[in-house]
Parts: C-alpha cells; structure tokens; sequence
C-alpha cells in the first residue's frame, strides 16, 4: 500500500523564529491519523530564521537524525561535542542514557532541515553524536546508503533501520527493494511511483510492498526510511 501525504496536508506551527511542517502528530499538532509509522516516530521540516534555534534541551532513548537542506545547523552538546553541519550534510545523536544538547542556526539565511527521530531497539546506550556528507554525485541505478543500524553505511544509529539519499541530474527510473516499511521524501523535484505524483515536500508511506518503482524527473532529490513494522502509536 503506497500512500501520499502532500506538503499542504501536513501539520503545521510557526513559532516566528521557527516553522515547522510535521508528517506526524508532535507538540501541539494531534492528527490520529498519523501517529508513529513503525519505528519512525517523527518528521518534522523545519524552517529556522538566521541566528535563531533550540537552546539547550535533554533527549534520552532516541536516534536523532537531521539532514540539512539549506544554511547551517551548529551543534553543541554536554558531551563536549561541537559541530557545523552545512547543507548537503548529515548529522547522528543517540540520546541513550540522556543528552543535552543546542542546535542553532548562527548563519545570515534561512536554515531549513529535515529532524528524524527513530526509537532505539535498546534502552540505555551510551550518548553519541557524528556527522557525514550528504552524497551529491548523480544517482544511476540505486540509492545510496546513508544511516543504517549496521557497519555498512557511514552513519550508525541504533535501529535495524535504514535511511537512503537519491540525487538525480537526469530523468531515471529505478527499482528498490523495501525492507520492512519504507517512508520516502521529496526534498527537491518530483517522483512519481505508481499513479503517485509527489513534489517537493511531500511524504509517501510503503507499506506491505517487497519493491517500489521509483520514476524521478530531473534535478530532483529524495531520502528514503526505512523501519520495522507497525508497533502501537505512541
């Protein structure tokens, strides 16, 4: 089952320094429609105005992913951890036993991300936090692995979950094997799987498919998560 949720359908909060798009229910945005998707707890694309962001806050039991879009996110944490993560760019935390942490946009611009969280399959790790480039060659015939819960990918978390980058200068139609249930982004262009036509901002949930055709046009940027089945929403 392959569902679309357009950019215009999803929650919505604007603090001012802060606008937020949320896929799923978070703070004040209650939809219970869309709770949690497996693992995949939430999805939020943030909008963050220049020298602005979140001060220093605690997270604990949580694989916390964000990928820069646009500007620069600064992080700063009480591990010792400092960090610039400029667009095209990745960065990891794994809350664990319990972190505090910043995350600010100390640019002259706009700063725009994509913020992931992903529940742990154990409680009470060690804290981490690293970063990685975003793959900015031309995709052909797959998707590069970015974030998995194995050595194979440059980013770890601590999930048997799976995040994919795609960039495609050209008109490319390719197929991808889903393992578990799979949540896809369109974070630049347009895709088309199925009889789904999704633009820029949009989200669609893979349920219940063994493979996708993924028909993307050109210059067009997508991420792709996956997670284990369905558990109670949260």
């Amino acid at each position: 089952m392959i569902t679309h949720h357009t950019f215009d359908s999803l929650g919505e909060a604007n603090h001012g320094w802060l606008n937020a798009k949320h896929h799923f229910s978070f703070a004040n945005y209650y939809d219970p429609k869309k709770m949690s998707f497996g693992e995949l707890l939430v999805i939020n694309d943030d909008r963050i105005a220049p020298n602005t962001g979140f001060g220093k806050h605690p997270h604990d039991n949580m694989e916390i992913i964000t990928i820069v879009r646009k500007g620069a996110i600064s992080h700063e944490d009480s591990m010792g951890n400092k960090g610039r993560t400029t667009a095209g760019n990745v960065q990891v935390m794994s809350a664990g036993t319990g972190i505090m942490h910043s995350e600010h946009n100390y640019e002259d611009e706009e700063t725009n991300i994509y913020q992931i969280w992903i529940m742990p399959k154990s409680k009470d790790i060690a804290p981490k936090w690293g970063s990685a480039e975003f793959p900015t060659e031309s995709s052909k015939d797959k998707l590069k692995l970015l974030v998995s819960g194995d050595d194979d990918a440059p980013l770890q978390i601590h999930q048997d979950a799976r995040i994919y980058t795609g960039t495609f200068n050209d008109h490319t139609t390719l197929i991808h094997q889903i393992k578990g249930q799979g949540y896809l982004l369109v974070s630049k262009g347009n895709i088309k799987i199925g009889d789904i036509e999704a633009v820029k901002g949009d989200g669609i949930a893979i349920k219940n498919e063994k493979e996708v055709s993924l028909d993307c046009h050109p210059d067009t940027e997508i991420i792709l998560i996956e997670v284990p089945g369905l558990v109670e929403a949260r």
